[in-house]
């Protein structure tokens, strides 16, 4: 059977980031992916203009009515916009109990546009980060949940491990904004046990204007190849890997920063 993903964000018009760049990423490792839009922006590569969140309801009945009628292997819940959003996401969550929950804390566009409400995050942080199976901030939002100061390695074991405290299965914490190279950190515990192991997954920083969109990306494809039966180290470095030929396979669009090329593996297939 092809693993279906569920992908639980905002609509992007520019398909750099949201829904839209989940349904190619993944296309691009072979699953199917069932969408559920939380809000509408105007945005292009050169940032966001506004966010209009949908109404909770019409949220909650098209999440419902998706686990109605197709298996979800997996989920990637992105921008959430409202308090209103992400109580309804939590409630389908609480009630349907999917497996492999990547839980990507979008609080605030690159270009500094708030995406998600006060009531909002909070609901993030009590009710949704307890039913991650993997949390993947990048630094500024391990930053604004743990409320610690997040600039190096140091910094990111212990927001990775406060994150965990507060009840993630696994977390990795993403240093694509570090200086120097591009070190995520992955805290992950094997089997639910208590001890928690450490990686540090390194990678050569890529220089390039085509990155909209790399946390969507990332999280997505780590909720494939969860979808897919790999184990958490193997999924986090597969979508490693994933974002980092996308950058490097990207044509420049846009006047601001573009999208990668999600589709990568099957044009070059061809």
């Amino acid at each position: 059977m092809q693993p279906v993903v569920l992908s639980i964000a905002g609509f992007d018009p520019s398909s750099g980031a949201g829904v839209t760049a989940d349904i190619k990423t993944a296309a691009a490792h072979g699953c199917f992916a069932v969408t559920c839009i939380t809000s509408v922006t105007v945005q292009t590569t050169q940032g966001v203009r506004r966010v209009e969140p949908l109404r909770g309801e019409f949220v909650s009945e098209t999440l419902f009515e998706i686990a109605a009628d197709l298996p979800i292997h997996a989920v990637r819940i992105g921008m959430l916009g409202s308090g209103e959003v992400a109580g309804a996401v939590a409630a389908f969550l609480e009630t349907t109990r999917p497996p492999n929950i990547v839980l990507d804390p979008i609080l605030r566009s690159s270009s500094g546009t708030d995406l998600i409400d006060a009531k909002g995050a909070e609901i993030l942080k009590k009710r949704l980060l307890p039913l991650a199976t993997l949390v993947t901030p990048n630094l500024a939002e391990a930053a604004a949940l743990t409320r610690l100061t997040v600039s190096g390695i140091d910094d990111m074991r212990s927001a990775g491990r406060e994150l965990l405290r507060w009840g993630a299965g696994n977390a990795v914490i993403t240093g694509g904004h570090l200086e120097g190279d591009a070190i995520d950190l992955l805290l992950w515990r094997p089997g639910g046990m208590e001890e928690v192991f450490e990686e540090e997954l390194r990678g050569e920083r890529i220089h390039s204007s085509s990155t909209h969109g790399t946390g969507c990306a990332f999280a997505t494809s780590v909720a494939c190849h969860l979808a897919r039966g790999f184990p958490i180290p193997e999924a986090v470095a597969g979508a490693k890997e994933f974002v980092r030929s996308a950058i490097e396979h990207a044509t420049p669009l846009g006047h601001g920063n573009g999208p990668m090329e999600l589709l990568w593996n099957l044009k070059g297939s061809k």
